[in-house]
C-alpha cells in the first residue's frame, strides 16, 4: 500500500543485472519485473524497489544507506547467500538486540541480515 511520505520503494545500481537476477531468485526466492534491458523491478520483500544498469555499488563504507533483511535462522541464510554467490563482508557479529553480517551480490552492493535470535 502506498502511504503518504513514508519509504516506498529502493533502487540499486546493477553492473550484471542477470546475475544479480539470478542470486536474489536463489538465495531468497524473490521474483523479477523485467522492464527492459537496463532494469527489473521486485515486490513483497519488505518493501519493492529495482536494480537498474549501473557501474556504481552500494557500500555503507563510502557512505550509502544499508539495506538489512531480517531471518529467523542467520546461519542457513549465511549458507544460501553464500551457494548462491553473495560474497560475506563482514561475519556474523553481536550487537544490542541481536547479531547480523553483511554480503555483496554479484554486482557489489553490499546489504546485511539480521536476527534477534543470538548464535
Amino acid at each position: 500500500m502506498n502511504e503518504h511520505e513514508k519509504i516506498n520503494y529502493v533502487e540499486f545500481p546493477a553492473s550484471n543485472i542477470q546475475a544479480t537476477q539470478a542470486f536474489f531468485e536463489t538465495a531468497f526466492h524473490w521474483s523479477f519485473q523485467k522492464y527492459g534491458p537496463d532494469y527489473i523491478a521486485f515486490s513483497n520483500q519488505g518493501i519493492d524497489g529495482g536494480f537498474f544498469k549501473s557501474e556504481l555499488k552500494s557500500s555503507s563504507e563510502h557512505g550509502a544507506a544499508l539495506i538489512v533483511l531480517y531471518s529467523h535462522d542467520l546461519k542457513a541464510t549465511q549458507a544460501n547467500i553464500e551457494r548462491a554467490g553473495g560474497i560475506i563482508v563482514k561475519p556474523i557479529f553481536s550487537f544490542p538486540g541481536g547479531c547480523r553480517f553483511h554480503f555483496t551480490e554479484p554486482s557489489g552492493n553490499e546489504l546485511a541480515v539480521w536476527s534477534d535470535i543470538t548464535v
